[in-house]
């Protein structure tokens, strides 16, 4: 059926009053969803609560759960974290089943899910870089900041990441909410970091960093940012590090505050502040330095006269903005020193399966309201793209929610044969010999990190190697 066409029938009917499933019904709906970050939690969530004796398998590509939540929220932002909480209380509803260690397209396909289940929801989100294309990205030490963020977080495979902060001159490419994470970190007293749930290996590694002056770049102006104001005050108030902005990047942004949106319009006043608070003259060159750059974009990356295989500084062209507010090269160029350049310009979906729908060139899954197909359906960034926090992923997974819910109880996705469901794909999993994770093995794997987080005054010490994960789940590794 064509998007067009479904788009029709949902806009008339996917959130309509929520209705009980009819009488028709006579088998157990059967839902999987494949990944484990918010977007398939809240989703879960909503269909615990409004399909009558629904069951939900998830599939997690690792064996534990929470995805971002666990993977890319900032160590220093334990509040956003609570919503694990949450979390675990629909995944202890008996109602729902979590199976770790299981990647789609590598130990079961979307056709072997959807033969065993009545709908599926895709929502493994999006875990590769988007890349610059520039002269010189190959060099040592320009590196991805979802890969740093995955690196101090704990993400398995950025365990043995290749970062060098032995350097005192380090960029940051782009202007979101990540950038100035990972901005923060390496500006941060690593007192305020010992306390948190960072990894030991970013920590020591942390403690032994000669960066100082940390400049996050960006090609539009002070009104385009795409950080928050929670972020940015973060920034502004570090302890002992000096703000540094070009007062001549904020001269026409004054006049443009008073008709903004109040969100925008805090957030721009916070900037404005900063910059009338900016030095201006010279700078202690020991102090912690964070500069805001606007209005430039890198040419290229060159290497460092010391050590050629690795970045020493990059070109920057200096732009102005359009009536339409795009960034237009001017045609005049600078050169900063970076021995560090880390790339946050946003995350790309994959396609995990041949038979997944994927749009390659927007990067996501073609959707009405996280419809794909009846029967078929993409949740959070896959199908949203790489935008929006917590907040708004809960709103479009509810979405997805609602129209699986629609789905089934209009009968356009037909539940009144049984399915296999989980009874199918576990016996599969066995057969090729794929260990599983239980949420009652994450439960062990948590213990376990919590135990050794409590011996260094952490939180948690996170296990940040598979084998180990499942070593600890089974009862025969760690303590």
């Amino acid at each position: 059926m064509k998007l067009l066409r479904l788009g029709h029938y949902y806009s008339h009917h996917c959130f309509l009053p929520r209705r009980r499933l009819t009488s028709t019904v006579t088998s157990i709906p059967k839902i999987c969803i494949v990944g484990s970050g918010p977007a398939s939690f809240y989703t879960a969530q909503h269909l615990i609560k409004t399909v009558p004796r629904v069951e939900v398998d998830i599939y997690e590509q690792l064996p534990v759960p929470f995805g971002l939540v666990r993977f890319g929220v900032a160590p220093d932002h334990p509040e956003v974290k609570n919503v694990i909480n949450t979390f675990t209380k629909t995944a202890k509803s008996p109602q729902l089943r979590f199976v770790g260690n299981v990647t789609l397209g590598r130990d079961l396909s979307l056709k072997e899910l959807r033969n065993a289940y009545h709908a599926v929801v895709l929502a493994y989100g999006a875990d590769k870089d988007r890349e610059l294309g520039l002269k010189g990205e190959q060099l040592g030490n320009v590196v991805s900041a979802r890969r740093f963020v995955g690196w101090y977080n704990g993400l398995p495979c950025d365990t043995d990441f290749p970062v060098n902060l032995d350097v005192e001159e380090a960029a940051v490419l782009g202007h979101g909410n990540v950038a100035l994470d990972v901005a923060r970190l390496l500006l941060t007293p690593i007192d305020k970091l010992k306390s948190t749930d960072i990894t030991e290996h970013a920590l020591e590694a942390l403690s032994r960093s000669r960066v100082r002056h940390v400049k996050v770049i960006g090609r539009r102006g002070p009104l385009q940012v795409a950080f928050t104001i929670k972020e940015l005050r973060e920034m502004l108030n570090l302890p002992d590090c000096i703000t540094v902005c070009n007062p001549f990047d904020f001269e026409t942004v004054r006049s443009a505050v008073p008709n903004l949106e109040r969100p925008r319009r805090r957030l721009t006043e916070l900037l404005c502040k900063a910059a009338d608070l900016s030095p201006s003259g010279n700078v202690d060159s020991n102090s912690r330095q964070f500069h805001l750059v606007f209005f430039r974009s890198p040419l290229s990356f060159q290497p460092s006269p010391d050590v050629p295989d690795t970045v020493g500084s990059m070109q920057l062209e200096v732009n102005q903005l359009d009536e339409q507010q795009h960034a237009v090269p001017t045609g005049s160029t600078e050169t900063v020193q970076c021995g560090l350049v880390l790339r946050s310009i946003g995350y790309r979906s994959t396609q995990a399966d041949p038979d997944v729908p994927f749009d390659i060139d927007r990067g996501h899954i073609p959707n009405i309201s996280g419809v794909v197909q009846p029967g078929l359906y993409v949740a959070g960034w896959l199908a949203t793209g790489p935008i929006g926090v917590i907040l708004s992923t809960m709103t479009q997974a509810f979405g997805v929610g609602r129209a699986v819910e629609a789905d089934v109880s209009s009968g356009r996705v037909d539940v009144s044969q049984a399915r296999p469901g989980h009874t199918a794909i576990g016996k599969l999993l066995n057969d090729r010999g794929v260990t599983t994770v239980s949420w009652k093995d994450w439960e062990r794997i948590d213990a376990v990190e919590q135990s050794r987080g409590k011996n260094v005054g952490k939180p948690r010490e996170k296990i940040v190697d598979i084998n180990e994960m499942l070593a600890v789940s089974v009862g025969t590794g760690g303590t």
